[in-house]
């Protein structure tokens, strides 16, 4: 009997689950809320852990390279122009895989491509999304299915996993007392620009307090005819949060005017921050926001997968690698369990734990609490950053982060294959 694995939500980790599914020999099927996949959205970075997982579903160097630029160095840098810390990132921090820096819209396409080209065109049912699901006396699941027409449907198969994102209706079935979206009082405005590359030429820098700060790296490679590369950049200001978030949306597009004037002084001899948000052209707001972790991200023959497990602040540039490495780690637990409840309960007690935690420090700043420290110790500008936070003291706090978001560089180097090649599972 074939064992049928329904995913709601063809984003980055529904897509990266589905294709581990199908390297595994697992039959599933994904449903997606919108009517066509198209590059939406900016720039996101894969940390190492997860681009060793794209290179064990097929990707190449090649392809990565198509939808961005290998990231070299991570920087924080304080208001007066002076750095708080820098590190290598990738291959030259001694990783096996590279970090990337991408543009995630072309990075879902590619997923969406892939998917489509070993499955064929109905492993993703465009326009349909899952509203809900009932538990089946059998031990299976039925999914609540809504299409763009207005029909809706129903679909049984042996496992649900809910890959619907920060808004999962999945999520809210399962648990339907938690509170609501998380909001810390960061507005964040996002946008591309070309522009000169700057210090090693594939730097992210997070420039500024961190309360006030822009953040900003290269998606693309340098045009060889202008020099310029596709600069993604997010400015970002933290406010009165008392009254809650207003808006009626939570991402819209919006002038440049409403709010470059917060960053009208950041000019240095080698970076025009107005300048660069003014050459962009087209901009977007959203406010921070996460949700609180749940206890568990299982009900029987459903888990919750991504943002619908782990909605968290984008702090850590690591909320896309986490999904796809969740879909990894599920699939590991299939390759060992089946396609039944037992895996679904492996995959959660070795993942909810940690990445609860996870986003609770997230929450607390996460990489960019440096910028805290340097905030209480001497109120954000300085000569020497040695004289404010010693050498030792910034790398162990950076240390600490990595090894929690799970890609310590040693951890990581050492650890086998998350699915071995060659690795099928038994009775799908």
């Amino acid at each position: 009997m074939i064992k049928l694995v329904i995913i709601a939500g063809g984003g980055i980790g529904g897509l990266a689950t589905a294709l581990t599914l199908n390297q595994l020999g697992v039959t599933c099927v994904v449903y997606e809320a919108v009517r066509e996949m198209r590059p939406l959205g900016v720039g996101i970075n894969l940390q190492p852990n997860a681009v060793r997982e794209l290179y064990d579903l097929g990707f190449t160097p090649g392809d990565l390279d198509r939808m961005g630029v290998p990231a070299k160095e991570w920087a924080l840098v304080g208001l007066n122009g002076n750095d708080i810390y820098s590190e290598p990132r990738g291959m030259l921090a001694g990783y096996n895989w590279p970090q990337y820096a991408v543009h995630r819209g072309l990075l879902h396409v590619a997923l969406y491509d892939k998917l489509i080209e070993r499955m064929g065109p109905e492993a993703v049912r465009l326009g349909s999304r899952v509203t809900g699901y009932r538990k089946d006396s059998g031990g299976g699941v039925t999914a609540l299915v809504e299409h763009a027409d207005g029909s809706t449907s129903e679909k049984t198969g042996a496992l649900l996993i809910g890959a619907d994102g920060i808004h999962s209706a999945v999520r809210s079935q399962m648990h339907p007392s938690q509170p609501p979206i998380h909001w810390g009082g960061a507005v964040m405005w996002r946008g591309t620009t070309w522009a000169k590359p700057i210090r090693t030429g594939s730097s992210f820098v997070g420039l500024g307090t961190h309360r006030h700060r822009m953040v900003f790296y290269p998606i693309s490679h340098p045009d060889p005819r202008t020099g310029l590369c596709m600069v993604n950049w997010i400015a970002e200001v933290t406010m009165d949060n008392a009254d809650g978030w207003k808006q009626s949306g939570w991402f819209r597009q919006v002038n440049i005017d409403d709010f470059a004037h917060h960053f009208a002084s950041w000019k240095w001899d080698w970076l025009d921050v107005p300048a660069l948000i003014a050459h962009a052209g087209v901009a977007f707001e959203n406010p921070m926001i996460d949700r609180d972790p749940v206890p568990t991200w299982r009900d029987g023959p459903v888990a919750l997968l991504g943002d619908a497990a782990h909605a968290m602040y984008p702090t850590g540039s690591n909320g896309g690698s986490q999904a796809i490495v969740d879909g990894r780690i599920l699939g590991a637990a299939m390759a060992e369990h089946g396609v039944t409840q037992e895996a679904l309960a492996a995959y959660d007690a070795k993942l909810c734990g940690p990445i609860s935690q996870l986003i609770l420090r997230n929450r607390g700043a996460g990489p960019f609490g440096l910028f805290n420290l340097v905030d209480e110790r001497c109120g954000g500008t300085f000569d020497n950053i040695d004289d404010v936070i010693p050498a030792k003291e910034r790398t162990e706090f950076m240390a600490g982060y990595k090894a929690a978001a799970g890609f310590a560089v040693e951890n990581l180097n050492k650890a086998p294959q998350t699915i071995p090649d060659g690795s099928r599972v038994r009775s799908a």
